[in-house]
């Protein structure tokens, strides 16, 4: 795998080759998660709905957890994936703020409404992303839907 790993005072620079190129592609795990080789990465600020997670919409069901991890797919192909390592969450994932193409995924699923600003850990970063998306009833916000921090503990 190439990758470069830069030091700088705690914070971990990861920069991976664009997934057509990569050694080790990047595999989207989730609408939150991805995977490079054996490294587990966990996208900074924001929770996404889990895989097997449903919304409402129009008075029918949708798999948005499904949807959540498409649109990160399609995120993460607009160029190298560059990380800044954040710290390690309990199950031993890298917590990251990444980018892609230039554009910070995290944000991006939050603007596109399939993603949430987590504040108990963002402390309201993406907050301004959330509120447009709300607003236009992009995504998760188009429909019903539970919280997914809310949905993984019923």
């Amino acid at each position: 795998m190439k990758s470069v790993f830069l030091c700088l005072g705690l914070a971990i620079l990861i920069t991976l080759p664009s997934p057509a190129g990569a050694d080790d592609p990047v595999r989207v795990v989730d609408g939150d998660g991805l995977k490079v080789g054996a490294v587990s990465i966990r996208l900074w600020g924001i929770d996404a709905p889990e895989l097997d997670q449903t919304c409402e919409q129009d008075g029918r069901t949708v798999t948005c957890g499904e949807e959540a991890r498409f649109l990160l797919g399609a995120l993460v192909m607009a160029g190298d994936l560059v990380c800044e390592t954040k710290g390690n969450d309990r199950y031993r994932r890298i917590i990251a703020q990444c980018s892609a193409g230039g554009h910070d995924l995290a944000g991006e699923m939050v603007r596109q409404g399939y993603a949430l600003d987590w504040p108990k850990y963002s402390k309201g970063f993406y907050a301004v992303q959330q509120a447009e998306a709300r607003e236009n009833e992009r995504g998760l916000w188009a429909g019903e839907f539970i919280k997914p921090w809310d949905w993984r503990r019923r």
